[in-house]
């Protein structure tokens, strides 16, 4: 998912999208300990999902507090 499509998103769907990302990951994660996992890769490109995620709120973070 891209940081721009990220951004369009409300402070609550982006909290859940992070909650939904982390699910994920975790079960790659499970899936890759039992040898079932089909994309390896997969693994990669969520935790710089996650990573996107916590930026855009950090940032949201330090708009509103600048602004207040």
């Amino acid at each position: 998912m891209k940081a721009s499509e990220l951004r369009e998103l409300s402070p609550d769907e982006l909290q859940q999208k992070g909650q939904e990302l982390i699910e994920e990951l975790f079960n790659l994660r499970f899936q890759l300990a039992t040898g079932q996992i089909g994309n390896v890769g997969r693994i990669a490109m969520v935790k710089r999902d996650i990573a996107r995620v916590k930026t855009i709120a950090h940032e949201r973070l330090l708009q509103s507090g600048r602004q207040h």
